[in-house]
């Protein structure tokens, strides 16, 4: 470390490549953490997890006991252990028994995007419910066809305010925020929807993946699906940068130019077969007759899509996560198969993830690390950290006692977080000594003071 410190003072180093070098080394050191403990307030399975995106600070759960929990993940509520551990305990709770809570099982609960003034739940009981954080009320909810798998918003958005909602019924909903309604429906899947995810390069662009084993692309701008993602067509490892394509393309177009000319020049030579030209015209006439039939059953876009019967999996999607970057979509299957998609091509990288042991018939939430080195797993009870590249598995987390539903990594404290079935939110961070963390825990005790407001404007 105090080499690379020297070398990066010195210049040998770009101050960029030290940054992502000492954060690459801090994911590898992932372990349980012996300083900071969740005291999950569910008393059913933990299915989704979120820390918001404009500070970093609140986590928010959802559990099949029909609740839904929020923490303050850098404010600990109590210490124990002379200081050493710090507890967290839930500073926001919605349960059953609240006038507007769900009454089945809440499957998703994200933050809203701008602020953390509104959280959106989705939950089977058919309901995707907005709430106002500070007074914990209902603003404004959703009746959908069936249960709710998935809920999603964009994080570029500045031009509308949807929610996507992934169902048991085929048809993906868009909920407008602004007018409370519906602005959009999405037809093309099959079979219910367990997968839902906005690009994270197009405020326009959503990603679905259906029980059909499809994974489908969506301009919300225009009808119909413009891309379906098919296992079949490959490319093997990571794209070119951007300069050598460049010159790529301009060489292959030159060399396809001058054989074009050769072959125009050529054909100009030849003499058609008959002297008036019978055969040619016979071909040409041909062409326009099944041209113009084919242009008779042309179909309208939206249902074009519908007849696109190319698979992603071989079983249900229950899991997408694209990258930061947006370059790239990694894919989980039932068939317990994990895919990395080149977003450009739509082709199927082949990246040989190791052999892991997916859930069947329930909806999964992955992470990915922000420099996209690590993508984090549920297989089954233990958590497993892939090589986005490689598909080697590097770390693998095993302490919980039942199946693992989601996990969440934050950026801002480099810190997992992962939810399962056995009630459990467990934070594994970077190795950390017990006196480092009692010097840290002294020094915000005597320097920060209380922060009164929980929640932004």
């Amino acid at each position: 470390m105090w080499k690379q410190v020297r070398e990066r003072e010195t210049g040998f180093i770009n101050p960029k490549l030290f940054a992502n070098r000492v954060k690459s080394n801090r994911n590898l050191s992932l372990q349980l953490s012996n300083c900071k403990e969740i005291v999950s307030a569910h008393r059913g399975a933990i299915n989704s997890l979120q820390v918001d995106l404009t500070e970093g600070r609140y986590l928010i759960s959802a559990g099949s006991d029909a609740s839904v929990a929020v923490y303050d993940v850098q404010r600990a509520t109590e210490c124990v252990a002379s200081g050493l551990v710090a507890k967290h305990k839930n500073i926001l709770l919605v349960d059953k028994q609240h006038e507007h809570g769900h009454k089945y099982a809440v499957s998703s609960a994200i933050w809203y995007p701008v602020d953390t003034g509104l959280f959106v739940t989705g939950s089977y009981d058919h309901f995707v419910n907005v709430w106002d954080t500070n007074t914990t009320q209902v603003v404004m909810n959703f009746k959908m066809p069936g249960k709710v798998y998935k809920t999603a918003m964009s994080t570029l958005s500045t031009s509308h305010m949807l929610i996507a909602a992934g169902t048991e019924d085929v048809q993906v909903r868009l909920c407008d925020i602004a007018s409370g309604a519906f602005s959009h429906t999405l037809s093309g899947h099959r079979d219910g929807v367990m997968a839902v995810e906005w690009s994270t390069s197009s405020e326009w662009v959503l990603l679905t993946g259906g029980c059909d084993g499809a994974i489908r692309f969506w301009d919300i701008r225009r009808a119909g699906c413009f891309s379906v993602l098919n296992q079949s067509n490959t490319q093997l490892g990571r794209r070119s940068p951007l300069l050598k394509r460049v010159i790529s393309n301009k060489a292959s177009t030159s060399k396809s130019s001058s054989v074009g000319t050769s072959s125009k020049s050529r054909t100009a030579q030849k003499k058609p077969v008959n002297g008036n030209g019978s055969k040619n015209s016979s071909v040409t006439k041909k062409n326009f007759s099944q041209e113009k039939a084919s242009a008779g059953k042309r179909l309208h876009p939206g249902l074009i899509s519908i007849q696109d019967r190319s698979t992603a999996h071989y079983g249900a999607v229950i899991g997408l996560k694209m990258t930061s970057d947006g370059l790239y979509l990694l894919s989980a299957g039932s068939d317990s198969r994990l895919r990395l998609w080149d977003v450009e091509s739509r082709c199927n990288t082949l990246v040989n993830f190791d052999i892991v042991r997916l859930q069947t018939s329930k909806a999964m939430q992955l992470a990915v690390s922000p420099d996209s080195d690590l993508v984090f797993v549920p297989c089954m009870s233990t958590v497993k950290a892939f090589s986005m590249w490689s598909g080697q598995t590097m770390l693998s987390f095993r302490s919980h006692y039942d199946n693992v539903n989601s996990c969440w990594y934050n950026e801002k404290d480099q810190e997992l977080y992962t939810g399962g079935s056995d009630r459990q939110i467990l934070v594994w961070s970077p190795y950390k000594s017990n006196f480092e963390h009692e010097d840290e825990w002294n020094g915000k005790q005597q320097g920060v003071a209380l922060d009164e407001d929980n929640w932004s404007d």
